[in-house]
């Protein structure tokens, strides 16, 4: 073909997964098809400046080895207006919105988290009348905030764990009584509980609480607040190493909270302004401080822990057609959580694809995937999980609008298990988006004109 459809892949974003996104964006750059598609790395900085990004910093292990920025975003209003400035930086030139619009033909998106996969930039390329991969702004709003979710799932009928939500400003005030709260949640709900903030993905902020432990309940819903606190006893009575240990895993925004961070109305950048800072108020005073992230969380979610076998459903859908769902993958683990490591290292867990299940089980698991992809308004494709109990009762949770795009990702995992190869996967992808565009009839001329070039190639003899 001598024309070939101009791709913009997104990916980085100032959520805590922006390193999952990277890894996600160079597997869709390695594997889009190239004779159809031209692919264009868009990365999106922290502070949310677009970024055309050479081709090579693909291959940097993680987006501090090549945007140095990205330690510490948001430095201060000077500096983030500076780098928003800038016509380019070294690794490519930053994008206007209307550059974007002369750059790319469709976006395709590998951003997770706020801002990535929330109806955000969704609502920013439908106004710039860019397509986009996977759900519209309502399904990927809703894709994010599992409280949301939950609502919507109880009110369909469908099983849901029990649940209460803690907010942030009965959390903070001074008069909670958290031994009580502790009490009427294990009444409520019962141990083991679930303790996720509900706007994060990559089990990012999730605990669980096996024993009553008010101590480990509060420290837990500060962390999936993304809030922690430190004595003065405590502090001192660290070594050096153990208080440089301390503000290393503070500063993780996967782990801890993150920078830059709020401590007593002041905000801190670094882990060596934190240190000094530190230091010098506990000289003074004998206390305790608070630290909070400054991309935190509105509320917690408080759930009741079901045991079964987990599994992973991709739902895929070409567009006027029903939904279908790929060959399940259940999540083998034993006693260990299913968190950001065990997700993203090797070995932790296994991944059986496809999941071992008698037909009718198996049928009746993904009829219920695709009620609820139709339900929560999801398009293209979706990632949603689940946990089969002992007597078949089937419990779905924090259903994805952007599944992983990393090579070992459940997306392709499963897309393999009927035939379809990663790149086949991604022009699918791409294809069935462009449709949904086209079905909104608010699509412009051009989108229906590049619906029908990924239509007359794929109909080409192979």
């Amino acid at each position: 073909m001598n024309k070939r459809m101009k791709v913009g892949i997104f990916f980085g974003g100032k959520s805590r997964e922006r390193e999952i996104s990277f890894a996600g964006g160079r597997t869709v750059y390695d594997n889009l098809d190239k004779r159809l598609f031209e692919p264009i790395p868009i990365f999106v900085d922290a502070c949310n400046n677009l970024i055309q990004l050479h081709w090579r910093y693909l291959y940097k292990g993680t987006i501090r080895d090549f945007y140095i920025a990205d330690l510490s975003p948001l430095t201060t209003p000077t500096a983030a207006a500076d780098v928003a400035s800038l016509p380019h930086t070294d690794i490519g030139p930053r994008l206007t919105l209307e550059a974007l619009k002369e750059t790319i033909d469709v976006a395709f998106l590998a951003l997770h988290g706020p801002y990535g996969e929330d109806g955000s930039i969704q609502g920013m390329l439908d106004w710039l009348q860019i397509p986009y991969s996977g759900s519209g702004i309502l399904g990927a709003a809703i894709g994010l905030d599992k409280v949301v979710q939950k609502q919507l799932m109880q009110a369909a009928g469908y099983c849901i764990t029990p649940y209460q939500v803690i907010a942030r400003k009965q959390w903070e005030d001074a008069s909670l009584d958290k031994e009580k709260l502790l009490d009427s949640l294990i009444d409520t709900i019962g141990l083991p509980l679930v303790i996720k903030s509900p706007r994060q993905g990559s089990s990012i902020g999730v605990h669980i609480l096996t024993q009553r432990d008010v101590t480990a309940f509060a420290t837990a819903v500060d962390h999936s607040f993304f809030r922690a606190t430190l004595t003065a006893k405590d502090w001192k009575n660290f070594t050096e190493k153990e208080q440089a240990l301390w503000l290393t895993q503070l500063a993780d925004c996967k782990t801890g909270i993150g920078l830059p961070l709020i401590v007593n109305s002041q905000r801190l950048h670094t882990s060596e302004q934190l240190l000094t800072y530190i230091n010098a108020y506990f000289a003074e005073h004998d206390d305790t401080l608070s630290f909070d992230s400054l991309a935190g969380e509105a509320c917690v979610l408080v759930e009741a822990f079901v045991a079964g076998r987990e599994f992973s459903c991709i739902v895929l859908q070409e567009i006027g057609e029903e939904p279908i769902v790929l060959p399940p993958t259940e999540i083998v683990k034993g006693e260990l959580h299913f968190d950001y490591h065990a997700k993203y290292l090797p070995g932790l867990v296994r991944k059986e694809t496809p999941m071992q299940l008698p037909a009718a089980q198996l049928a009746a698991l993904q009829a219920t995937c695709v009620s609820l992809f139709k339900d929560l308004h999801f398009q293209v494709y979706a990632r949603i999980d689940g946990i089969l109990c002992t007597d078949g009762q089937i419990y779905l949770n924090d259903p994805n609008t952007t599944a992983g795009m990393n090579p070992s990702s459940f997306l392709f995992h499963q897309a393999a298990e009927v035939g379809m190869n990663t790149s086949q996967l991604l022009t699918f992808v791409i294809r069935n988006s462009l449709a949904k565009h086209v079905a909104t009839y608010h699509a412009p001329p051009q989108v229906r004109e590049l619906l029908q070039m990924v239509d007359d190639y794929l109909a080409q003899p192979s």
